[in-house]
């Protein structure tokens, strides 16, 4: 083949899309930085991603492609899934099937799904936040780790008749320094770093398309914060071990209103944790009251604005990226329904979405958010009833009532405000040389 010839071929078979797609994105200076430029985000929480890309029980393949064609003409393209999901299927509350039924057994058929997801996403240019296992019950987690070695029950809490938080929280604290548990995430996280994608013949920790792996969904240290914290130090130099490609971030909320054994500033030191994270739950922390909006919502705005200032100063001083990577808002009323009025809502996102464009437009670093949560297609089987294998899966996690933060592909008001701030997030990286 003549040299232009085959020159003008490699050209139309890598198209800048796709080269741009072979680029990890780094931390340099305390910045995001992709294909040599800064790179900011408009993201979602897509968590029950793996189980919808199943070719197996509870999966639709075809409402995921659709998902995530709509998601990338909104401009979405930092999805935070799951990639950590523990059994048994048959206790309550759980993403179900799991990827990982029994200790150190898995579900071929969930690996498949992730091979999918990761393969379908790297397509469309999108990348992945990874998270690894959860403080939560809803996918088994911490809890379920520990439950394996010791033999014990797990003190759910709520929804479980008479369960309280508190017990959960130190239960699943427990962790930290169970080694037999520590060693069985240790494992899963070798399981990861060390396979190939079936669809793609990348190995994981060759793929740009994982933007970095998280050590945990909001990890708490509760009364043992130096187990904690050497918890942190021990994961993320494993997986720097093995996979020197990817960042790697905790997953942690900051420093919470109620003390959890959390320091944001000592959680995150270590130079193994490339960048920082934060979550805000105006109601969930008791902000912001969805029956009395007018009287608590400006408030609420003012408190999560400050707690997004404060962290952000402390990021800085690390001369690490921040990301919002939690926040959401119940439709109007408190009312679950798929049809109730979302204006309040849309008052808050349009609110974050600014002041995260604004500080980032400024030159401060904070590299993006995500909002929480897609639930696209799904809809709950009745409003505030609880998921059961199934259900369609939504933005609301097992154990909370459905219906309750979900964003659906028919919130037109709250769509056109993601669009219009991915938009402004993307000129954003564009402009900033």
């Amino acid at each position: 083949m003549p040299k232009l010839l085959l020159l003008a071929g490699l050209l139309f078979i890598f198209t800048p899309t796709d080269m741009q797609s072979q680029e990890f994105i780094t931390v340099q200076d305390g910045q995001f930085i992709r294909n040599g430029r800064p790179y900011y985000f408009l993201g979602a929480n897509f968590w029950y991603g793996i189980n919808l890309a199943s070719a197996g029980e509870g999966g639709n393949r075809e409402r995921l492609l659709r998902e995530l064609d709509q998601l990338q003409a909104l401009g979405v393209n930092n999805l935070r899934i799951m990639v950590g999901s523990e059994g048994p299927d048959t206790e309550p509350w759980r993403m179900a099937p799991a990827l990982q039924p029994a200790a150190g057994i898995y579900n071929d058929t969930l690996w498949d799904a992730l091979d999918f997801l990761l393969s379908e996403m790297g397509k469309r240019n999108m990348v992945a936040v990874a998270c690894l296992s959860n403080f939560w019950p809803w996918s088994g987690g911490f809890a379920q780790y520990v439950s394996w070695q010791e033999g014990s029950s797990i003190p759910y809490p709520p929804p479980a008749e008479g369960g309280e938080w508190l017990k959960y929280m130190l239960y699943s604290a427990r962790f930290y320094k169970n080694k037999a548990a520590g060693a069985a995430y240790l494992a899963h996280l070798e399981k990861l770093a060390t396979r190939t994608n079936t669809y793609t013949g990348v190995p994981y920790r060759d793929d740009p398309t994982i933007m970095a792996w998280q050590l945990a969904n909001e990890p708490r240290g509760m009364l043992s914060p130096r187990a904690y914290r050497k918890w942190i130090r021990e994961s993320a130099a494993f997986i720097k071990k093995r996979d020197p490609n990817h960042l790697v971030c905790i997953g942690s909320e900051g420093n919470t209103p109620a003390p959890t054994g959390n320091h944001f500033r000592k959680d995150h030191r270590s130079k193994l944790i490339d960048y920082t994270t934060i979550h805000i739950w105006v109601q969930n922390w008791q902000w912001y009251d969805p029956h009395r909006p007018e009287q608590s919502f400006d408030k609420a705005l003012q408190k999560a604005s400050a707690y997004l200032d404060k962290h952000l100063r402390l990021a800085e001083k690390m001369n690490k990226p921040l990301a919002l990577e939690e926040f959401g808002m119940a439709r109007d009323g408190d009312d679950h329904s798929d049809t109730a009025s979302v204006a309040w809502r849309d008052k808050y996102f349009t609110a974050m979405f600014e002041q995260v464009y604004e500080l980032a437009r400024s030159g401060r670093p904070i590299a993006g958010c995500n909002f929480w949560a897609w639930g696209g297609e799904g809809r709950p089987r009745e409003a505030r009833c609880i998921w059961k294998p199934g259900d369609d899966f939504t933005g609301d996690p097992p154990h909370e009532f459905q219906g309750w933060y979900s964003v659906y592909d028919k919130d037109a008001s709250t769509m056109e405000i993601i669009r219009h701030f991915s938009e402004k997030m993307g000129a954003l990286e564009k402009a900033i040389p």
